[in-house]
């Protein structure tokens, strides 16, 4: 009995060492589009607290530039190929129960793990979050919802889309965004005698555009639908800084990893009024492997995390998966994982971990970047910012982003030597869609 009490003691000891762990996911924001990142006419003071308290990445690229297979890389640590769900899972099923998410990886190291807010990983039974490891799991299957009556409302017929831990709850005309927080600081203060990973998903500032009404105040004069949109990056905000508000009064703050990052670059689909994020300098957009689609900002901050730190080197969503299992001491880390943990850039070490990227998109469009140089096959760019790309001539494009991080010219007729280089390159990827050859 005095062994199985010591034991206990010791289990509960180990425990309580580890970080908790709260992924804190935005839908379509922006590369820039935070105070932080560069955004001049945005107030985002708690996004801003983390940078200064934790680090920023200046090269943090995502999976994909589109919901549901950058959600798969993040909860996978595997490339969208690697995790069988390279589209939107409204047409592909959703993430197969065979793949292990964060959640899978940390229930058996004692941990209590919950879904908040967005899945777009499947609807249908059996491919819900409570089948991938969440012992708690609140919000919407499908890609977006309305924030008030929570229903999706794409193509008609419209129908309700709001779940609690598989069942479905009404809360008809409650602001979802209060929703999340309240859900969150439920499970926290329930959970805060054992290590939690919260998978927190927020589904703003992705459309239907609606902010809290005061932030729409605030944003009076900026004209729409920048407005509109800063009013949702304000909102998501304000709620991310009551969750860390909440984090805090329990006492859980200090031994909590915080990740924060966004699924892809902006919208300029109609339903977001043509617009509304920002990119700087970066070209593209959600659905497009230019920078604008891929790269987004990502803030990390917890115990032992470097603070104030700018990242410059290139990272990516999948290494996320082995950082948190690094951080909470996994005893065994799940086959298939890509990513590679980034502690030692977390820690203030700033060390390179890749040299090579590389995505792909059904089998629609690939790109690979290899050092500063990048290659696009059937690239696409909704913004309008630059000249149409040509089916033909742009068939292949290639950007050097050391000599220019726009990628607003195709050099592959200037550096043809250096496109037949990455091709190979890219071949060299065991997820290598087949090759369409180079024609200049």
């Amino acid at each position: 009995m005095r062994f199985l009490i010591l034991t206990c003691l010791f289990t509960s000891c180990l425990l309580a060492e580890r970080p908790n762990v709260v992924v804190i996911m935005t839908d379509d924001q922006g590369t820039l589009d935070l105070n932080s990142y560069g955004a001049k006419d945005l107030f985002t003071p708690n996004f801003d607290r983390m940078a200064e308290n934790g680090v920023r990445f200046k090269q943090f690229y995502v999976g994909s530039s589109v919901c549901s297979p950058s959600r798969a890389t993040l909860l996978t640590g595997k490339s969208p190929p690697g995790a069988g769900l390279t589209g939107n899972s409204g047409k592909t099923g959703g993430l197969d129960t065979s793949q292990v998410t964060i959640a899978e990886m940390l229930k058996p190291e004692g941990y209590a793990t919950a879904h908040i807010g967005k899945w777009h990983l499947g609807k249908d039974q059996g491919r819900r979050p409570e089948n991938q490891g969440f012992d708690y799991t609140f919000g919407h299957m499908e890609g977006c919802i309305d924030n008030y009556s929570h229903f999706f409302y794409w193509s008609g017929p419209n129908y309700h889309d709001l779940w609690e831990n598989g069942e479905e709850v009404f809360e008809d005309g409650y602001f979802f965004q209060d929703s999340l927080v309240e859900k969150a600081r439920n499970f926290i203060y329930e959970k805060k005698d054992q290590p939690f990973f919260i998978y927190f998903a927020i589904n703003l500032p992705h459309y239907p555009l609606q902010p809290d009404a005061k932030w729409l105040e605030h944003y009076a004069d900026l004209p729409s639908p920048r407005k509109n949109y800063a009013a949702c990056v304000s909102t998501v905000d304000e709620k991310v800084g009551q969750l860390i508000g909440v984090l805090e009064s329990a006492g859980e703050l200090e031994n909590t990893l915080v990740i924060f990052l966004s699924d892809h670059g902006h919208s300029v689909e109609e339903r977001t009024m043509w617009g509304g994020g920002y990119a700087g300098p970066y070209r593209g957009s959600k659905f497009g492997f230019f920078e604008g689609g891929l790269r987004v900002p990502a803030i990390v901050m917890g115990p032992g995390v470097a603070k104030g730190v700018v990242i410059h080197n290139s990272a990516m969503s999948m290494d996320l998966f082995p950082t948190i299992a690094d951080y909470c001491g996994v005893s065994k880390m799940p086959s298939g994982v890509e990513g590679s943990s980034l502690r030692s850039m977390l820690e203030g070490k700033d060390k390179q971990l890749r040299d090579t990227l590389y995505w792909n998109m059904k089998n629609e469009r690939w790109a690979v970047r290899h050092g500063p140089w990048k290659l696009l096959f059937n690239p696409r760019d909704d913004t309008k910012v630059y000249p149409k790309l040509d089916p033909k001539k742009d068939r292949y494009f290639l950007a050097n982003l050391e000599i220019d991080n726009t990628e607003g010219t195709n050099l592959v007729r200037k550096f043809p030597e250096k496109a037949w280089e990455l091709i190979e390159v890219y071949k060299g990827w065991k997820h290598a869609l087949p090759i369409e050859p180079l024609k200049l």
